[in-house]
């Protein structure tokens, strides 16, 4: 599905206006292969820019970077894997090969004043390979902290972790690089998203990376849903008394606006559940 340049404006303007401080706007993949990120220059055009807020993009390779840089964007995103054969899958080369370009694409970055920040794929489990060993995870994640990337993301990319594999993979990565470098990034396949944040939480990690109506998933992980919805995250801190600037309600109008947009249900339990809530309200007023 082509979704436009203006419906991808007014998301990321909505998120931002919702206080989210930063919020990945596009990525800079060939347009041959993923045509739906064709106008990834326009759409980093077209955004108005809040003062205080991070806007990265991601880039695969060093081609990736320069149209970035190109676009005006300030802030790069660069990932791998921490399995062979997913990171041959999803970047077709090896890992040692990703490596090399993320390093190129760190120096360029280092060159132009551009903060770099890194994700890391398959940390607990991998369609291809099965069971991904903690200490894999962590040394990947350690060597894109030594290359020069401020935060590595962990990701749980096709939801398959557990609390107690979230926990085991984040113990071995805090032995190799500072927890405050470290952030969550899980998937909601298998219903474990947000016990695995709350673990994380647990563990001293103090980002999370999020996805409104829990959109997206992963072409080469078949059956892997999107990353945790923002919502459901947000009404677990909420619960907890954890502050974190997310207005629920403008929040909530973000997700019911793009759902239809892409005329898909919405995957947030909390959004699906407050929305019906406020529909309700609505009709006993009126």
């Amino acid at each position: 599905m082509q979704v436009s340049t203006a419906t991808k404006v007014e998301l990321v303007e909505g998120l931002v206006a919702a206080g989210l401080q930063q919020v990945e706007v596009t990525s800079f993949v060939s347009p041959v292969w993923v045509p739906q990120l064709a106008d990834a220059a326009e759409l980093c055009a077209s955004i108005f820019r809040k003062k205080g807020v991070k806007y990265p993009v991601l880039v695969p390779n060093l081609k990736g970077f320069q149209r970035a840089r190109a676009a005006a964007a300030t802030e790069i995103a660069v990932f791998t894997a921490a399995s062979e054969q997913f990171c041959k899958k999803n970047t077709n080369c090896s890992i040692q090969d990703s490596l090399k370009r993320i390093e190129e694409v760190i120096a360029a970055a280092k060159d132009s004043q551009m903060a770099v920040r890194g994700y890391v794929s398959c940390v607990v489990g991998c369609p291809y390979q099965g069971h991904v060993e903690p200490e894999a995870a962590a040394k990947i994640a350690g060597k894109l902290y030594e290359m020069g990337c401020y935060e590595v993301s962990m990701g749980d990319t096709i939801g398959v972790g557990t609390p107690a594999s979230v926990a085991e993979m984040f113990k071995a990565c805090k032995d190799v690089l500072p927890v405050g470098a470290l952030a969550a990034h899980m998937h909601d396949t298998y219903g474990q998203a947000v016990a695995n944040i709350l673990t994380s939480l647990g563990m001293g990690i103090k980002v999370v990376d999020t996805a409104v109506a829990g959109l997206g998933g992963c072409p080469y992980a078949k059956g892997a849903t999107g990353n945790v919805a923002t919502e459901d995250v947000v009404y677990m801190l909420n619960g907890l008394g954890i502050k974190h600037g997310v207005d629920m309600d403008k929040l909530l109008d973000v997700s019911e606006r793009i759902s239809i947009a892409l005329g898909r249900p919405n995957s947030s339990r909390a959004a699906k559940a407050l929305l019906a809530a406020r529909t309700d309200v609505k009709q006993q007023e009126g």
